[in-house]
């Protein structure tokens, strides 16, 4: 096991330098390495993570790995980036921990801006179009699968699963904002644990599970500070610092009703309502952006979707194209190009800032939380609601992929938008059909499923039949 990627056994004691458990260099090249393979979703992303630093290189162990993860779990935004924030700062300090957190976007942002811009330049031609007719339905499966493995694993008993169709129907059926849903279900989860502590004993992460292999570094000698109020202070305030202070300059020069001001402002407070991952988001941010804003339109959330989900890191990243098509759309007095570009880039900083400043200032008080029963609860009743939280967004996407036209039913607190069924598409129920067996039954990896369906309605395209 000794090579340039591994410590020597013996050196497992003392790390190569203060706060540095293996040399910078060397860790950065390792992140480098993970960032470019980060495809597939939370799930993937954490499998790499777990291959290349506990199976592989054996800088951390097993059991010190979960634990990491069930903290990164109970904090909003992408919990795979921030268990790499977290395992390097765990290896070599805040350094490492702003390396590993930076690398893991990266890819996925310079490829995300790219492809948002190839889409506003090309999207309306005629290849482009074929390819979205394949690729949006695809999306309508991916998240159709989403739905099912969330909820094959966090709905355990009936007061759960009530949790997720409450959820549900209060966001599709009578329109109440997503933040305050899962609010709510923190609450009643804390409610019930008080008297039926049962009921929301979430399963966790495989803590308990043994070690499956024998790491070359010891706990005792991973990086760890101290917690102190002074520390906390001055994390806090660098961070508060570095999150706002872009949103203000952009204030200042473009004025508080621009786009890029409203952007910055919008999404830092989704930034902390992320519970859930991604996909619990989306559907606030979908809802927002298109009805509320009208940066995009939904088929145009779909699509980008669809994009995210072919390129590497988070899929949060997807607000990052939701950014660039609404400041191209309404630039103010700068060019239009330009306008997109700053958009995106001030949405993903604000996005992915709080992520660093949630993982620097938690994590010294991570081992208090270890075998926390009520933030547990909590978690775990979120987690029941998110099942709705993105069946709704399921829901979203099917109706705008798979009908031309919706009409709204507005009555009293009933706030509906059914599809007109004389409008249906058939090419994209077709390619979501196949889709959904290709993912679900067959379990393809998403990247095939979309590749596979991208040739579907282009081939779809060139027979005659209708994609629009």
């Amino acid at each position: 096991m000794n090579s340039p990627h591994h410590l020597p056994s013996g050196e497992s004691a003392t790390p190569p330098q203060v706060g540095d458990v293996v040399p910078l260099r060397e860790a950065t090249r390792v992140w480098f390495e993970i960032s470019l393979q980060t495809f597939g979703g939370p799930a993937g992303q954490i499998a790499v993570m777990q291959r290349h630093l506990v199976d592989e290189r054996r800088w951390i162990g097993q059991r010190r790995f979960l634990h990491a993860l069930n903290y990164c779990m109970l904090l909003p935004g992408p919990e795979a980036q921030q268990l790499a924030i977290y395992v390097g700062w765990l290896l070599n300090g805040v350094r490492g921990g702003l390396i590993a957190g930076t690398l893991f976007v990266l890819p996925g942002m310079v490829a995300l801006l790219g492809l948002s811009a190839l889409y506003v330049g090309y999207g309306q031609t005629r290849t482009v179009t074929a390819l979205f007719a394949g690729l949006a339905p695809a999306v309508v499966a991916i998240v159709a699968q989403a739905v099912w493995r969330v909820a094959s694993r966090a709905l355990t008993n009936r007061m759960l699963v009530g949790l997720a169709v409450a959820a549900f129907v209060a966001l599709a059926v009578f329109g109440v904002p997503f933040p305050l849903v899962i609010a709510l279900a923190g609450i009643i989860g804390l409610a019930v644990h008080r008297h039926w502590p049962a009921l929301v004993t979430g399963a966790g992460h495989g803590e308990d599970s043994p070690e499956a292999v024998v790491p070359l570094v010891a706990d005792d000698v991973l990086h760890h500070d101290q917690p102190s109020g002074r520390r906390a202070a001055t994390i806090l305030t660098v961070g508060l610092v570095a999150w706002f202070v872009p949103v203000a300059v952009v204030a200042a020069m473009t004025g508080v009703g621009s786009v890029y001001t409203q952007q910055g402002l919008f999404f830092s407070g989704t930034a902390v309502v992320t519970f859930g991952g991604a996909y619990a988001v989306l559907s606030y941010v979908a809802q927002r952006a298109v009805e509320d804003y009208g940066w995009l339109t939904a088929p145009d959330m779909v699509r980008g979707l669809a994009l995210a989900e072919s390129t590497p890191g988070p899929l949060i990243m997807v607000v990052q194209f939701v950014a660039f098509l609404g400041a191209y759309h309404h630039p103010g007095s700068l060019n239009p190009w330009l306008a997109g570009i700053v958009g995106s880039l001030l949405t993903t900083w604000v996005t992915f800032v709080p992520c660093f400043l949630f993982i620097l200032l938690g994590a010294p008080y991570v081992e208090r939380l270890r075998g926390n029963h009520t933030l547990s609860a909590a978690l775990t009743a979120i987690t029941a609601a998110v099942v709705g939280v993105i069946a709704n967004l399921g829901l979203y996407f099917a109706v705008h992929t798979l009908f031309s036209a919706t009409w709204p039913l507005n009555a009293g607190l009933l706030h509906l938008d059914l599809p007109d069924v004389t409008t249906i598409r058939p090419v994209a129920v077709a390619v979501t059909v196949i889709a959904a067996v290709l993912l679900i039954r067959l379990k393809w990896p998403v990247l095939r499923v979309l590749g596979i369906c991208a040739v579907l309605g282009v081939a779809a395209s060139l027979t005659g039949l209708p994609v629009t």
